[in-house]
């Protein structure tokens, strides 16, 4: 396996029909990747894979080098993953959860205090640190989450659908914050529906279809590949999966 901040081989899995088939797949440090599909394609499930959630029928998973299989907790320790559905203990403060979680990944308190105060001053959450996350929004949970996920600095993140319920500035300051984090090395994977964003956003942009990577690369390089010069990425997207464009 190379030197990337994520790399599969020969994934696979099956459930009750094949979810994953076989895929190979390359993320390189430090840039943002978008990974895209429709509705089934297998994005969640090679996801859940790679950060050990699930386990593989056949292939290999390294994350910055160090393999799933032989040292899971090494690879684990050099990520982080924040579902679709932001997983929080309610009856914690959003300040509580953090430095939960921070004590989860054994860091020292005061540094873990400092980084969770930079974390919610980011996502706007610094007033509301002594407050229950039971009575916050859908949206202030989903932050709470992501800085759950960020507060060991990984240097790999995998986001599935990470601007679900969130409102427009909400969703500025998560966009906001994965940009910042690419710039410092971190490297980001990230799923959504939201076409315009993995196009505003994504380094390079991977298509899933029936469980295998039908399409790859720069949006320029997939406008050039699928001879749609000065499309959309949905146009582009639509292409790659075979859906009529207009």
């Amino acid at each position: 396996m190379g030197d990337y901040a994520l790399e599969v081989k020969g994934l696979r899995k099956v459930f009750s029909k094949i979810a994953v088939n076989d895929l190979d797949l390359k993320v390189r440090s430090g840039e943002l990747y978008a990974l895209l599909g429709p509705n089934g394609a297998g994005k969640t499930t090679t996801l859940r894979m790679a950060v050990g959630l699930l386990n593989p029928d056949a292939g290999e998973i390294a994350v910055c080098g160090v393999d799933m299989k032989t040292d899971p907790q090494g690879a684990k320790r050099l990520m982080a993953w924040a579902p679709d559905e932001p997983l929080i203990y309610d009856k914690l403060t959003a300040m509580e959860y953090l430095e939960f979680v921070a004590g989860l990944w054994t860091l020292p308190a005061a540094a873990a205090r400092a980084e969770a105060e930079a974390l919610l001053r980011g996502f706007d959450l610094w007033d509301r640190r002594s407050e229950r996350c039971e009575g916050f929004s859908r949206g202030m949970k989903q932050k709470v989450a992501l800085a759950g996920a960020l507060i060991h600095d990984p240097k790999l993140l995998i986001l599935d659908e990470p601007l679900t319920g969130l409102d427009a500035g909400a969703a500025r300051q998560v966009k906001d914050m994965l940009q910042a984090r690419t710039r410092r090395g971190a490297t980001v994977i990230l799923t959504t529906h939201i076409l315009e964003v993995a196009e505003r956003l994504a380094d390079r942009i991977g298509v899933i279809q029936a469980g295998q990577l039908v399409a790859e690369g720069t949006m320029e390089e997939l406008r050039t590949q699928f001879g749609a010069e000065g499309r959309t990425l949905e146009d582009v997207f639509l292409r790659i999966v075979g859906a009529e464009v207009a």
